[in-house]
């Protein structure tokens, strides 16, 4: 197998797992899943840059953090740089809604690698996220 198929086949499979993974696992709905995860990592953000980060529009988004708003999961606050706007904030609750999922997920893994894999196939698993955050880094 050269290495172009190799890429292909593992970009494949890794888009297999995340969907088997969300659909097994997840509590959230993605969009709202994406706009909380972008908020745990990056802090607080603007409504644009949220959709501009996902590729949605600015009306999409909007909707996303009423829905979000309405459920105690994000905070808006006067945007210090601009007067007009807010910036957008998780919340303790949407903190532990998202590690709820996060738990899940890691649940999930944890129990198709203990029932699916054999030993040996565990051990060569090992090796895979230092693997693919090699294949990931921005060098």
């Amino acid at each position: 197998m050269g290495t172009e198929d190799l890429a292909e086949e593992l970009r494949a499979a890794i888009g297999r797992f995340v969907r088997a993974t969300r659909a097994h696992a997840d509590g959230l709905p993605p969009a709202r899943a994406q706009a909380m995860g972008h908020l745990s990592r990056e802090g607080p953000q603007t409504i644009a840059c949220l959709a501009g980060r996902h590729g949605v529009r600015h009306q999409s988004m909007s909707r996303v953090v009423g829905e979000l708003e309405s459920l105690g999961y994000v905070t808006r606050a006067a945007n210090p740089d601009d007067a007009r706007g807010f910036v957008i904030a998780l919340t303790p609750a949407g903190e532990a809604a998202l590690e709820a999922d996060r738990a899940a997920r890691r649940a999930w893994v944890a129990t198709a690698i203990e029932t699916r894999l054999t030993p040996a196939e565990r051990a060569i698993l090992l090796a895979v996220p230092a693997l693919l955050d090699r294949l990931a880094a921005d060098d």
